[in-house]
């Protein structure tokens, strides 16, 4: 055999050697294959023909004879997924980095030998039926950037310790049955995304228990409580807040109308207090209905192109920079409806744009133009005279 012969089959050699994986991955695939199962319609496992290489099965990826990454059920939109539980044997893949489990019938706990995978950078495991409380162990994943668990049915609390992973970014536990407090979160550095909406939370926020690095955070849908001025202030990085359908309390800080948000919604609070901004808001959609916010409506509000101030106590006259953008079709929603407002600079000809939707109902003056209005709103037009004088 000369020498290039040679090589050639060293080579050939070296590649059957890279493809043999791991046995205690190959182990593990079998045990997890044994667990699950495609509902009927999809046709994932189809694939996991244990004959062959699994490196080549379906949503398994591997580097040299190591699976990395484990991607369970079709990600197309619409794949009706897998059903059965999460096997404990995924902790034997010891390299694994990344674990995803697309949208199906899985239930049962999550397995607690998840927190042995030292290498896990992403965990998501959402719209399924996972059951039971979130380990604790999740907390000595060190390494872990997101954790998503939303839409299943996990109970118990979030454990403190994920409140300290030091390279969390994204951390998504919403529509879950989740209670207690809110961790404190004040270490973790890098997080950038934190949604816990739609869970039975309670207990009040500390001034400090938010990083400033926080773009994103949704709690709404709670059970929370006391003032959040103090900790708002120092989330100047936020483009989206949503802290909707609570029991917060107290005034709504002024500073948070120059941060670089998209949707800004506190609904259905207990917020109390004048609403002034020092400069025009440009926030796309402001929503601060069903609170205690009284004073007068401020002018720097106008550039909001969906404004929800409704059920309230604000007084006055409405600003006439309102009734300029509105006819211009820059405001698409201004709901003022249950306040104590006396009036608005607009004829009763005026053409307010299709595109545009204004609710003057149940102030303390006849609406001058009749507009549609929601079916929450009532069909009364103004507030009875004695209160309004109360006023």
């Amino acid at each position: 055999m000369d020498v290039a012969s040679y090589s050639l089959l060293f080579m050939c050699f070296l590649q059957s050697v890279r493809a043999i994986l791991d046995p205690n991955d190959f182990l593990a695939l079998q045990s997890i294959r044994k667990s699950l199962h495609d509902v009927p319609g999809s046709n994932f496992f189809a694939s996991w023909d244990f004959t062959a290489d699994p490196c080549n099965f379906a949503g398994v990826y591997c580097v040299d004879d190591k699976v990395v990454a484990l991607n369970l059920g079709d990600p197309r939109a619409g794949s009706p997924g897998l059903t059965g539980k999460l096997d404990h044997s995924i902790s034997k893949l010891s390299a694994l980095a990344d674990l995803t489990v697309v949208p199906g019938r899985i239930y049962g706990p999550l397995p607690q030998s998840i927190s042995q995978l030292k290498n896990l950078r992403f965990l998501g495991v959402s719209r399924n039926f996972i059951s039971g409380e979130i380990p604790a162990g999740l907390g000595q994943l060190r390494n872990i950037r997101t954790i998503d668990l939303s839409y299943n049915q996990l109970t118990g609390t979030i454990p403190p310790s994920i409140g300290t992973l030091p390279q969390l970014t994204n951390l998504i536990l919403c529509h879950n049955r989740l209670s207690g407090s809110v961790p404190s979160f004040a270490s973790a550095f890098s997080l950038t995304r934190l949604e816990l909406k739609h869970n039975a939370l309670s207990g009040s926020l500390g001034p400090y228990s938010l990083p400033p690095s926080l773009h994103y955070l949704s709690l709404s849908w709670n059970k929370l409580t006391g003032p959040v001025d103090r900790l708002l202030t120092r989330l100047n990085r936020l483009n989206y807040l949503d802290l909707g359908l609570n029991q917060f309390t107290g005034p709504i800080p002024t500073q948070i109308f120059s941060f670089p948000l998209t949707n800004l919604q506190l609904e259905r609070n207990q917020f109390s207090g004048p609403v002034q901004p020092v400069n025009e808001v440009t926030i796309q959609t402001v929503d601060l209905s069903y609170n205690r916010l009284s004073g007068e409506v401020s002018p720097m509000l106008a550039n909001v192109q969906n404004l929800y101030l409704n059920n309230n106590w604000f007084t006055g006259q409405v600003p006439g920079s309102f009734v300029e953008r509105l006819l211009a079709a820059g405001i698409q929603i201004l709901y003022l409806q249950h306040n104590f407002l006396t009036g608005i600079a607009i004829s009763p000809t005026a053409e307010i744009p299709v595109s545009s939707t204004l609710c003057l109902q149940y102030n303390c003056m006849v609406p001058p133009v009749q507009t549609a209005c929601p079916f929450n709103a009532g069909k009364r037009k103004s507030r009875p005279a004695q209160q309004c004088n109360r006023r």
